[in-house]
């Protein structure tokens, strides 16, 4: 049996700075970028017009409403399966900037006029309503509970799985995965949706699940290499864990690039973000969370932490 990266031996931790330098160029511009021109949100934050279709024509379905609504200048609509037949659909579109039952009635009429055009009379509008921009504030607001939420469950359980140093090293780390997959999307002007507020939670899941996997091997190497001090035994746990992370990532990433080309429109944008954000996070995993931890245990060592204000001062020659 092949074993990728067996028995490595890589100084993997000599090369952080130019690590640190490369995820700095990628993410500072993006995040700029966004900050300029803002995030692209989606009709679920800023409000609009919920629509409900019915089509009479079994040969109608998601991809080509989207088509006609293009077609006929709706631009990022939101089109959804609705109810138990298979044949309704649920429309969430917004035509003009301003609010009102003005708008309302200006999307009405722009998709019955696109969906006349493309299908005749073989799609019904069942009903209509307004959403209000209120509604995307309050979803807005509990979309940043979620992420910090997520960010402070992860800090209390590494804290209490290992110590306080750990558990800031991985957050820091996970942090970062966001600020990249944010910039991602700035570069990209992506829609950000509740979809892609899910793929972010999915993301930070991931690169936490990655972080933990090197950091409880640096914990068994503490206790059972009492003479090495914390580089070695950092490089020495990212080598060890090397094969699996290379593999975890390959598959996963493999069947993410496959929802991108294959998946159609609808989850494009969600499977583009989380395959971003499996890159990153593994990059995050090995050359990001490990010298941070590196640093915090230089300037406060732990019991474990045997030669670590020693080490911080002296290069150290590269293995490979």
């Amino acid at each position: 049996m092949i074993r990728l990266f067996d028995d490595a031996h890589y100084n993997i931790l000599q090369r952080w700075r130019p690590a640190f330098m490369i995820a700095a160029v990628f993410a500072i511009p993006g995040v700029l970028l966004l900050g300029i021109r803002g995030l692209n949100l989606s009709i679920e934050f800023t409000g609009g017009t919920f629509m409900q279709i019915q089509a009479l024509d079994e040969s109608i379905n998601t991809a080509a409403i989207r088509d006609a609504l293009s077609d006929g200048g709706v631009s990022g609509a939101e089109i959804q399966t609705f109810g138990l037949t298979g044949n309704e659909y649920a429309i969430r579109a917004r035509v003009a900037a301003s609010d009102g039952q003005d708008a309302v009635q200006a999307t009405v009429a722009a998709v019955e006029s696109a969906l006349e055009a493309a299908f005749d009379d073989r799609v019904e509008i069942r009903g209509f309503a307004a959403v209000s921009p209120k509604v995307g504030k309050e979803l807005s607001r509990r979309a940043i509970m979620a992420l910090v939420f997520a960010f402070g469950a992860i800090f209390i359980f590494i804290w209490i799985r290992y110590e306080w140093r750990f558990g800031m090293a991985a957050v820091l780390a996970t942090l970062y995965d966001v600020v990249s997959t944010a910039a991602f999307i700035g570069y990209l002007n992506l829609e950000v949706s509740l979809v892609i507020v899910a793929a972010l939670l999915l993301i930070i899941g991931y690169s936490l699940n990655d972080t933990i996997v090197t950091f409880d091997r640096v914990r068994e190497n503490l206790h059972r290499y009492k003479r090495a001090n914390i580089l070695e035994i950092l490089n020495r746990s990212i080598n060890e864990t090397l094969p699996r992370t290379v593999l975890t990532s390959g598959t996963t990433l493999g069947a993410t690039l496959a929802l991108v080309f294959l998946g159609g429109e609808v989850i494009r944008g969600f499977s583009m973000v989380v395959t971003w954000g499996i890159v990153t996070g593994t990059f995050s995993s090995i050359y990001i969370a490990s010298p941070i931890l590196l640093y915090i245990e230089g300037r406060w060592p732990g019991e474990d932490a045997r030669g670590a204000k020693a080490i911080t001062t002296k290069p150290v020659p590269a293995t490979i």
